[in-house]
C-alpha cells in the first residue's frame, strides 16, 4: 500500500530528468528514436476513465512530442483519433499503434499544413473516415532559433505564420460546419505568449497571435456550443527541441523553471483531456499554463 501510495504522489522537480543532457542536434523536424533521453508520451502511465467514448479527434502535430501523448490519452478516453503530420512516418505510425491497441481507429494524413488546401484535406478526410468531427487539436508548431533579427530569413518567418497560426485558422474554419454543440476546440500556445525569448522572434509571436486568436475565437463560437481554449506549456522535451536549438541550449534546457527540469509530453496530455471533455463545459475562451512554475502574470 505505502509503494502504491509513493507512485502516486512524487516530488515533481525529481520525477523526470533533469538537465544537463546528453549533446545532440537533430535535423528539423526531428524524431522520437533519436532523443538522448527518451521522451515520456503517457504510453506506461496514463490510464483512461471514458471521457471521451465515442468522440472523433484531429491531432496536428499528433505523431510526436506533445501530440503523441494527447493522441494516447483521447484513444484511451474513448476517442477515435486522425493524425495530421509532416513527414515523420516512422512516429505516426507509432501513434497509431497505441490508438489502436486503445480499440480506437487511428488515421494518417502527411503534408504541410501551412497549405489551406491541405487543411481542408485534413478535415474533408475525418468527415470520410469518422462521419464526424467533436475535438480540433491545433498543436503542431515550427520552431528556429536566432541570435539577431538579422538572421532570421524571410521566407522562415512566412513560413513560421503560416504553419502556427495561419494553419489554425484554415483548419477551424474547414471545421467548424462539421461541429455540433459541445463540440471543442483546444489551441496550443506557449509560455512565450507572456515572457517571449528572443531568440525564438518568430515562434514567440505566434504563440502570442494564437492566445488572442483563441480568444476571440472562443467568443465567436459561444453560441453555437463550441468551446475553444488553449494551453500554454513551458519547456517540454519533444523533438522540436534539439532539431531548432543549438546543442548548448538543448543541453541545459528546462534548467531555468523553478522546477529545475522540462516538462515531459505526458505532463500536458491530462490538461488536453480536461478542455476536450465535458468536464470543462463551462470554461472557453482560457489559457491554462503547464510551465513547471514559470510564472503568467
Amino acid at each position: 500500500m505505502e509503494e502504491q501510495e509513493n507512485k502516486a504522489q512524487q516530488d515533481p522537480k525529481e520525477q523526470y530528468d533533469q538537465p544537463p543532457f546528453p549533446e545532440q542536434k537533430q535535423e528539423v523536424p526531428g524524431t522520437e528514436a533519436d532523443m538522448q533521453p527518451k521522451a515520456d508520451h503517457g504510453e506506461e502511465s496514463y490510464k483512461g476513465s471514458g471521457k471521451l467514448t465515442g468522440r472523433k479527434a484531429i491531432i496536428t502535430g499528433g505523431d510526436s512530442g506533445i501530440g503523441r501523448a494527447v493522441a494516447i490519452a483521447f484513444a484511451r478516453e474513448g476517442a477515435d483519433v486522425l493524425i495530421s503530420y509532416l513527414s515523420e512516418d516512422k512516429d505516426a505510425k507509432e501513434t497509431a499503434k497505441y490508438i489502436e491497441e486503445a480499440g480506437r481507429k487511428a488515421v494518417l494524413v502527411a503534408g504541410d499544413i501551412s497549405e489551406e488546401e491541405h487543411c481542408k484535406t485534413i478535415v474533408q478526410r475525418a468527415v470520410e473516415e469518422f462521419g464526424q468531427i467533436d475535438i480540433l487539436v491545433n498543436n503542431a508548431a515550427f520552431q528556429m532559433s536566432r541570435e539577431s533579427l538579422q538572421q532570421i530569413p524571410s521566407e522562415e518567418w512566412d513560413h513560421t505564420f503560416r504553419t502556427n497560426i495561419y494553419a489554425m485558422f484554415y483548419l477551424c474554419k474547414a471545421a467548424e460546419p462539421h461541429m455540433k454543440p459541445g463540440s471543442t476546440i483546444v489551441n496550443t500556445t506557449s509560455v512565450n505568449a507572456y515572457q517571449p525569448t528572443p531568440t525564438l522572434l518568430a515562434y514567440a509571436a505566434t504563440k502570442g497571435a494564437i492566445q488572442n486568436f483563441t480568444a476571440n475565437l472562443a467568443q465567436l463560437l459561444a453560441e453555437k456550443g463550441i468551446r475553444v481554449n488553449c494551453v500554454a506549456p513551458g519547456p517540454i522535451w519533444t523533438p522540436l527541441i534539439p532539431s531548432t536549438m543549438p546543442e548548448e541550449q538543448v543541453k541545459e534546457f528546462g534548467k531555468n523553471v523553478p522546477m529545475g527540469r522540462p516538462g515531459q509530453p505526458a505532463e500536458l496530455a491530462p490538461v488536453y483531456v480536461l478542455l476536450a471533455s465535458q468536464d470543462s463545459s463551462y470554461i472557453s475562451g482560457a489559457t491554462v499554463p503547464v510551465t513547471g512554475g514559470k510564472p503568467t502574470i
